[in-house]
C-alpha cells in the first residue's frame, strides 16, 4: 500500500503517528480449506520477538483503513496484522453485501470465532512475534471479533474492540473471559444502545471476568474512529475527538498489557 493510493483523510490518519521504517506484505492462508488473505506491518528494524496486534477490520471487509491502522502499530514497535474475516473472495462492494457477509458470521457465531481464531494463530506462527504478548483489536464488525476471541478463552494479553456490537449468541461461560478487555464505544451509537452495554457489563460479571473497561465518547455515533464516514442519517459518522482519545486509550492499554 502506497501513501498515494490512500484517501486524505486516511494519509492524515497515518501521519497522526510519527514516521518509521514498516515493512508490509500481503499474507495468505486459509481456514478450513477458506482462503484467507492478511496484511502484515512490521517495523523494518525488528529483532528479537516482538508483541503482536491483530487488527480485524469492519463490515467493509479488507480495505485500507484496517492497514493503515496495522502500519500506524507497527511504527510504534508491534508486529501488526489485519486479519482477514470473510475470505480473500469475499470483499463486499457495497453496503448491502457487507451487511450480508457481516450477518453471516453474526449469525454463525461457531464460524465467526473459527475465523478470528485462525487469523490470531497465523499472527502468532510469526517468527518475529512472542506468542504470549498478542492483542487483538478491530473496529465495528472487527470489534465484534476481537470479543468473540475473547469469549472463547484464548491466550491473549488483552482484547479491544472499536465501536464493535457487543451482543452475541453465545455468551462467555463462567471463567472463559481471562484475558483484560477494553470496549471503546459511543454515547449515541444506535447499534450500540445504553442497553447493550449493560447486557454486555452483567455478560462479563456472570463469567466472572475480573479486568474489564467500558469507555463511552459523549455525542459519538457508530463507526466514530473510521475516517471518512459521514451518514449520521444511518447513525454512523467519524467524530475527531472520540478516534484521538480511543487511540491514546488503546496505546495505554497496549503499555500495560503487552508491556511496551
Amino acid at each position: 500500500m502506497t501513501t498515494d493510493s490512500l484517501s486524505p483523510e486516511l494519509t492524515d490518519l497515518l501521519a497522526s503517528v510519527p514516521e518509521a521504517p514498516v515493512t508490509t506484505e500481503t499474507v495468505r492462508f486459509d481456514s478450513d480449506g477458506t482462503p484467507l488473505e492478511g496484511y502484515l506491518a512490521r517495523p523494518a528494524d525488528v529483532s528479537g520477538k516482538r508483541p503482536g496486534v491483530l487488527v480485524l477490520h469492519d463490515w467493509f471487509g479488507m480495505v485500507d483503513h484496517v492497514k493503515v491502522r496495522a502500519e500506524m502499530l507497527a511504527r510504534l514497535g508491534y508486529v501488526a496484522f489485519a486479519g482477514d474475516i470473510y475470505g480473500a473472495d469475499s470483499q463486499p462492494a457495497d453496503g448491502g453485501e457487507a451487511g450480508e457477509l457481516a450477518g453471516r458470521f453474526y449469525g454463525d457465531v461457531e464460524l465467526f470465532r473459527a475465523r478470528a481464531l485462525a487469523n490470531l494463530e497465523k499472527l502468532k506462527a510469526d517468527p518475529d512475534v512472542d506468542p504470549s504478548r498478542i492483542a487483538v483489536m478491530g473496529y465495528c464488525f472487527g470489534g465484534s471479533a476481537a470479543l468473540e476471541i475473547a469469549r472463547t478463552g484464548a491466550e491473549i494479553a488483552g482484547a479491544v474492540a472499536f465501536h464493535g456490537r457487543l451482543e452475541t449468541q453465545a455468551p462467555a461461560e463462567p471463567g472463559s473471559i481471562t484475558a483484560p478487555v477494553l470496549v471503546l464505544t459511543g454515547a449515541d451509537d444506535p447499534v450500540v444502545p445504553p442497553e447493550s452495554v449493560l447486557g454486555f457489563e452483567d455478560e462479563l460479571r456472570a463469567a466472572g471476568a475480573d479486568d474489564w473497561q467500558v469507555v463511552s465518547y459523549s455525542g459519538a455515533l457508530h463507526a466514530f474512529a473510521v475516517p471518512g464516514t459521514n451518514s449520521p442519517e444511518h447513525g454512523a459518522a467519524f467524530q475527531e475527538t472520540a478516534n484521538r482519545r480511543s487511540w491514546v486509550a488503546m496505546r495505554d492499554f497496549f503499555d500495560e498489557v503487552l508491556g511496551e
